[in-house]
């Protein structure tokens, strides 16, 4: 029993660690896209890398869900990189939003 919660526990991480990172990649990607002012494409990768936070924040929510419920949750390291994960992508993702309105305002 103690093993599945362990692999349950691991497997929401993961979770939080890949969508984490692709919504950061595709930040990158739309901020590369506006600077060629390309913005419908911009647009696109930020809508994607903001659903990609969304499912990245929706299984930290799980866990703090647990955890506010009684349910202790280990701290450790592969957690904490999720947890990084998920606020650069946070950090990344606003960010894209703010330069993708500043490439719009150079190319007026």
């Amino acid at each position: 029993m103690e093993e599945s919660k362990n692999q349950d526990l691991i497997e929401v991480i993961m979770n939080i660690i890949i969508n984490a990172g692709n919504a950061k990649s595709d930040a990158i990607c739309a901020i590369r896209d506006a600077k060629k002012f390309d913005f419908e494409s911009a647009e696109e990768k930020l809508k994607s890398a903001k659903e990609a936070e969304l499912l990245a924040h929706a299984a930290q929510t799980k866990l703090l869900a647990k955890e506010s419920g009684g349910q202790k949750i280990e701290l450790s390291l592969l957690m904490v990189h999720g947890q990084d994960h998920l606020m650069n992508c946070i950090t990344f993702n606003d960010l894209a939003g703010e330069i993708i309105d500043l490439y719009k305002t150079i190319k007026k």
